[in-house]
């Protein structure tokens, strides 16, 4: 062992006056530890929570849609789904029709009322729709059978909250024909034959409630249904767009290019990060708060490990004179308050990391934080462990720990020994 380690060690850890510079030493680290866990549970949380949301918005859709223009309908062609899959890059895709409807519950409380609100029901494959529903699926069950009642709809969680929905509950869809316009409805040159003619009315029986925490937008607003039965009661083989998910999402952006360079004019697409810019962009100012809050914590354990310094190189000035004067040179001395601050800071991380990951894993376990879910679209704190985050937060805490502890240890090698003895 070097000397300049075995005199820091000493200096650090053991203790070899009343004034118990150990305490003092337990406390850097201690704080070091604080700041570091601090840190990394920041980072976590921050990456947890975009993830969580971000992985949320992806499965409600998809990477990416292919549509027509003005949301027409069009006919689905074998052709160009397989356009679509031939991608290198696409791991899945599937044909979906959307229609929009206002549905209408009769509530059976003390007075028998109506109520409305309006949806969109999204038609999506067996497939598609088993994925989804496997992972949110609350109330109901995955029925494939059509027992001729109505159509099979999935509401969200808000959504029955709002209607008094319930499983088996038959509901009314009132929606605006195919050949129909809200414009032409409301004219004027119509009786109301014709009004309530151009009109889609269908009866829906309620299969199940699902429930993703996306509660505005999405489950108040999107009912699931199968999309041949409803392509049967409304819109024979026609559909309003493919559903495509990706295998890389940083070449999101060139898929979408590439695959309307294959399909032509009059496709066009944009990704989930388009679709709903306005909540990644949210995401996005989460996470710009995030360097402020690593520079405020980082400055707190760097006067941390400076003020600790100091305090030791007072209640040591007279063993750093006796060293002084025993031939020590002032580098080396130098060198013993950094190995110092290095011991110190290299516990501060070590005890900071066990303990950041101790807390992670006992919150994602027991879930003791919770989150307004209508706000955060999560009920528990999102917490990611990212083994990179832990790296670069104890690389650049040990770093500036040491760049900091260079002024108090050439404080130290510039004591005289007359001086640092005589005190």
């Amino acid at each position: 062992m070097r000397p300049e380690f075995y005199i820091a060690r000493r200096f650090a850890f053991k203790q070899r006056s009343a004034t118990k510079p150990t305490f003092i030493v337990m406390v850097a680290v201690i704080g070091i530890a604080v700041g570091t866990a601090a840190l990394i549970l920041t980072l976590s949380i921050v990456n947890g929570f975009a993830s969580s949301v971000q992985n949320k918005l992806i499965s409600f859709s998809s990477h990416l849609q292919i549509r027509h223009p003005e949301e027409q309908l069009f006919q689905e062609r074998r052709t160009d789904l397989a356009k679509i899959t031939g991608h290198p890059n696409i791991a899945s895709a599937s044909p979906f029709l959307e229609k929009s409807f206002v549905l209408r519950n009769r509530t059976t409380g003390g007075t028998e009322s109506w109520r409305s609100k309006p949806v969109v029901v999204k038609g999506v494959s067996e497939e598609q729709k088993s994925v989804f529903l496997k992972k949110f699926l609350r109330a109901g069950t995955l029925d494939r059978r059509n027992n001729g009642e109505g159509i099979g709809l999935y509401a969200g969680q808000t959504l029955a909250e709002n209607l008094d929905l319930r499983v088996g509950k038959k509901v009314m869809l009132v929606g605006l024909g195919s050949n129909a316009s809200g414009a032409k409805l409301i004219a004027g040159n119509k009786n109301i034959v014709d009004m309530l003619s151009s009109l889609d009315l269908e009866v829906g029986v309620i299969r199940g409630i699902y429930d993703t925490g996306l509660q505005e937008g999405f489950d108040d607003f999107v009912v699931i249904a199968d999309l041949k039965e409803l392509q049967e009661r409304f819109n024979p083989l026609m559909i309003s767009g493919y559903d495509a998910s990706v295998h890389n999402l940083n070449q999101l952006p060139e898929t979408v290019k590439e695959l309307l360079n294959l399909l032509g004019f009059p496709f066009y697409g944009y990704t989930v990060f388009e679709r709903y810019a306005n909540l990644f962009e949210w995401l996005k100012l989460q996470k710009n708060i995030t360097p402020l809050l690593i520079i405020t914590i980082t400055i707190v354990a760097v006067f941390n490990i400076i003020s600790t310094l100091l305090v030791l190189i007072i209640e040591k000035t007279r063993e750093i004179g006796m060293l002084s004067a025993l031939g020590l040179e002032p580098g080396k001395i130098s060198a013993v308050f950094m190995a110092q601050a290095f011991l110190v800071s290299l516990s501060g991380v070590i005890t900071g990391n066990i303990l950041a990951l101790s807390l992670t894993l006992f919150e994602l376990r027991f879930h003791l934080i919770t989150l307004p879910e209508k706000s955060y679209f999560i009920k528990y704190v999102p917490l990611l462990i990212e083994p990179v985050d832990y790296a670069v937060v104890s690389v650049a805490v040990m770093a500036l720990t040491l760049l900091f502890a260079f002024i108090p240890a050439r404080i130290a090698a510039s004591l005289k020994p007359g001086t640092a003895l005589g005190t």
